[in-house]
């Protein structure tokens, strides 16, 4: 059996066959870009018309090449149209433009010690992805909202478009009053704008000022006729922009931005680089867009109280604030480094809701960012985590980026231990700040911090795609009070994975007592004695869930029963699971009951319920009712959906009790779903009443919709 599986996600298959459905290494080989000038400022000036979708601009861009005689210079530009350079003296210069670039000839060569000034003055009149103009609809109002990643700077300013260069900005825009801007940075003023300038005078003009550099694909405009909701941290300023209508509850889901902001400032011993941090609504997003102090996000962020216990984005959120370190502060030279932003972020989101929600949530968390990758290994590809291969950088950003690299920082937060590892990162803070960087600097500051030589680590887990497979084992001689423990690993029969040097936890469990040993793998196959005072109640492969793995380790009925009761969070779902091999066992079944009715967890619970659940007869109902009061709403939701299985016309009263009293949207929608497989036509009029609820996005009214349609 599969120990680590969860009980959330699909059960993969259980050999890894491996022919991969995505031939990930088809895909052309990447190189960092060369360039041939370091870009010092970008000052953007925009006129932007929200009504004709179209914008006219310049860039006056500062920049010192990096070589001598240097004569012309090439930036990025797509759809825009350059209608004139300018030098700094105000003569034309010469330029040619192509549908992916500009190239400006100065007339004459500079040197690697001076500073080269112009403009590049242009028109955008094509819509495309970089900058979008988005119409007014009942969900939101007209806005144009911003997109750089990865590449997407150039569709609207003309840049060196890669994240290798990092840049000085300031955003002066003018629009028509009624509308506000955000961007990076520090707010200098907001100004009339002089008939001169514009004809219009109902017109605003919004400067904006990042001061420390970034990456140009960490640029963020925003327009629109937002609110502001003012907040701060000290005297910075940290504000939510969102819709008129959602500002109360944008108070309410915002509310712990400056806990976020204070978490990582402590945790990574760097206080919070920018000027301010503002989150803004943009009705395209999906989830979550990191800019330099300034965070796009899905109009999903918003939820009201009763929604939180659902649909909650504080993941998300944090998430998104942790970037401002990993991705920001220190950026990915290339983008075959995004384990650079993304893993940390994504381990950082894990280490938030530890801290917050405790070490059973915590864990449970990254058990499902090592399912997520298991997933995509298993049903799509594996690769390297740093892997040059791809055709659009957002190849890239998948499972392997996000949750595998997380999984693979928390073992490597093991073997160094927590000083060690959070000075390690600190002082990689501090030491590349503002700087673009690649896994070699993060390897080098490893060895400077903890003095040990960590390449085969960074070769095994970075470098090599993959991940363990182990086949585990044991003995127990009685005679000799020794305990024999045989692993296995299988992994190698895959193109690419090694044998992995590796350290163990294995935990002896006894009433009372647990005995943790360390133990090293460096072979395809070890053996390992333990004199000990009497056999274990349990022997956990992993004790501490450090690895990234799958392990087939049979246990008995008796072992998973204690383990069930007795192991933490990740080995109590375990256990659950695994006893399904033993569901005709009154063990088993009384095992279920009691994490049922008394885990602490809800997830375990929930586990439970759902086994207990597929048993046959109606013995177990009375419990299944019960669990529709349990405090978890998830739980809840579990138990309605089991009993509308049952379609059961004598549940509807109970149903329909449980849609007008729950506070939870999701434990509503599945009330109205069960009624729709439990009751009859006579329940129409009801369903067609209770579509009419106002709910967060609104789910209840689609739960209606989908009832009816069951109805009919």
């Amino acid at each position: 059996m599969k120990t680590i599986l969860s009980v959330l996600v699909i059960v993969l298959m259980s050999q890894l066959a491996f022919g991969q459905k995505v031939d990930v290494y088809k895909r052309p080989v990447q190189v960092e870009r060369s360039r041939d000038f370091d870009a010092i400022h970008y000052r953007i000036s925009l006129n932007v018309d929200l009504d004709k979708k179209r914008l006219t601009g310049e860039n006056k861009i500062t920049m010192k090449p990096l070589n001598d005689k240097m004569d012309n210079c090439s930036l990025d530009a797509k759809y825009l149209v350059v209608n004139k350079v300018v030098a700094q003296d105000g003569s034309s210069l010469a330029f040619e433009q192509t549908d992916e670039q500009v190239n400006i000839r100065f007339g004459k060569t500079f040197g690697h010690n001076d500073t080269i000034i112009f403009t590049v003055k242009y028109l955008l009149e094509k819509a495309n992805l970089g900058l979008r103009f988005i119409d007014e609809s009942p969900t939101n109002p007209r806005v144009v909202s911003s997109d750089c990643f990865p590449n997407k700077a150039r569709q609207w300013i003309p840049c060196y478009d890669y994240p290798n260069d990092k840049v000085t900005t300031e955003m002066i825009v003018t629009v028509d009053e009624k509308y506000k801007v955000l961007s990076n940075g520090k707010l200098i003023g907001v100004n009339p704008t002089p008939d001169s300038r514009n004809p219009t005078p109902s017109s605003k003009t919004w400067h904006w000022s990042q001061e420390l550099p970034m990456s140009t694909y960490l640029i963020n405009l925003s327009i629109g006729d937002y609110e502001v909701v003012k907040d701060s941290l000290g005297t910075m300023p940290v504000n939510y922009w969102v819709y008129h209508w959602n500002a109360d509850d944008a108070r309410n889901a915002f509310r712990k931005t400056r806990h976020m902001i204070s978490f990582y400032s402590k945790l990574y011993g760097y206080d919070y680089p920018w000027a301010k941090y503002d989150q803004v609504i943009s009705p395209y997003m999906g989830g979550g867009a990191e800019a330099t102090s300034a965070t796009l996000l899905g109009e999903g962020a918003v939820t009201d109280k009763n929604a939180e216990q659902d649909y909650s984005w504080e993941r998300v959120i944090v998430h998104e604030i942790a970037h401002q370190w990993w991705g920001d502060l220190i950026t990915l030279r290339s983008w075959d480094q995004t384990w650079m932003n993304e893993s940390f972020a994504t381990y950082s989101d894990y280490l938030y809701t530890r801290s917050e929600f405790g070490e059973d949530a915590g864990a449970f968390d990254l058990l499902g960012k090592k399912n997520q990758y298991l997933n995509e290994a298993h049903n799509k590809y594996m690769r390297p985590i740093v892997f040059n291969r791809y055709d659009d950088p957002g190849d890239n950003f998948d499972s392997h980026t996000y949750p595998k690299g997380a999984n693979v920082l928390h073992l490597l937060r093991h073997i160094l231990g927590d000083d060690t590892f959070f000075r390690t990162l600190s002082t990689f803070l501090h030491k590349y700040a503002f700087q673009p960087v690649d896994t070699h600097d993060f390897m080098k500051t490893v060895k400077e911090v903890s003095g040990r030589n960590m390449d085969w680590f960074f070769d095994q887990f970075i470098f090599s795609p993959g991940h363990a497979i182990f086949d585990v084992s044991k003995t127990w001689n009685e005679s000799k009070k020794m305990l024999t423990v045989k692993i296995v690993q299988k992994q190698d029969s895959l193109p690419g994975v090694p044998i992995y040097t590796i350290p163990v936890n294995l935990g002896f469990h006894f009433a009372g007592q647990n005995i943790v040993r360390e133990v090293w793998l460096k072979e395809k196959s070890g053996t390992f004695e333990f004199a000990l005072p009497s056999e274990p109640l349990l022997v956990r492969f992993d004790e501490g869930n450090f690895l990234l793995k799958e392990v087939t380790f049979k246990k008995t009925l008796a072992e998973l029963v204690y383990q069930a009761g007795n192991d933490d969070v990740i080995g109590r779902l375990s256990a659950v699971d695994e006893l399904k091999e033993f569901s005709s066992d009154p063990a088993t079944s009384e095992a279920w009951i009691q994490r049922l009715s008394g885990d602490s967890f809800w997830a375990v619970r929930q586990a439970a319920l759902n086994n207990l659940a597929k048993l046959p007869g109606d013995k177990y109902l009375p419990l299944i009712k019960k669990a529709i009061k349990d405090e978890s709403s998830k739980v809840r939701q579990s138990a309605i959906r089991i009993l509308g299985d049952r379609k059961d016309p004598s549940l509807v009263k109970l149903l329909k009790s449980i849609f007008e009293s729950d506070s939870s949207y999701a434990v509503q929608s599945e009330a109205l779903r069960s009624i729709g497989k439990c009751g009859g036509k006579a329940q129409e009029a009801y369903l067609k009443s209770a579509a009419t609820k106002k709910s967060y996005r609104n789910v209840v009214g689609k739960a209606a919709t989908e009832a009816l349609t069951q109805l009919r």
